[in-house]
């Protein structure tokens, strides 16, 4: 396992659409870990993309267990490989932060609850249906695997965006 530097928007990278994973091997469990290393050694991180620390796959983490709001809503730690939303319903406005935009964090509008189909390191595919604060967190790294960031989906820049607090 490696602890791999996370990337910041401005780099392209972070603006690109991730491949489908089709292999599941050896190299693909290696980078999982790298990635899950990489979002335990930020305090607060409830997710993370493969593209964050340049992995150009459809490859997320989201473990919302130890938030201390949402933590017993949450289904723990997941992998979600080639991740899709099959169905959302309602809706909420939230704050989210990113660890590739440190700085600032957004008032965002996403659903309250989505169904989503994925694989595991193994390819077994799976469905699951979550709601709120980790519904939120599935959107926003399946986001990342789109090239889009949260920034995109702020209404207004100028009064939808602050300075963060605490990082």
């Amino acid at each position: 396992m490696a602890l791999r530097p996370v990337l910041l928007v401005p780099d392209p990278r972070l603006k690109q659409p991730c491949a489908w994973v089709e292999d599941f091997d050896e190299s693909l469990l290696a980078m999982i870990r790298d990635l899950e290393e990489t979002r335990a050694a930020n305090p607060g991180c409830v997710g993370i993309a493969a593209c964050q620390i340049g992995e150009m796959s459809r490859v997320a983490i989201v473990n919302t267990a130890y938030h201390k709001k949402y933590g017993a809503q949450s289904q723990g730690h997941m992998v979600l490989i080639n991740p899709i939303i099959t169905a959302q319903d309602g809706e909420r406005m939230g704050r989210e932060g990113c660890l590739s935009l440190p700085d600032f964090t957004a008032n965002v509008r996403r659903a309250m609850s989505v169904s989503v189909m994925f694989q595991d390191g193994m390819g077994q595919e799976h469905q699951i249906t979550a709601t709120d604060f980790e519904a939120v967190a599935i959107q926003h790294e399946i986001d990342h695997l789109d090239g889009i960031l949260f920034l995109d989906r702020v209404s207004n820049l100028a009064t939808d965006v602050f300075p963060r607090k605490n990082k």
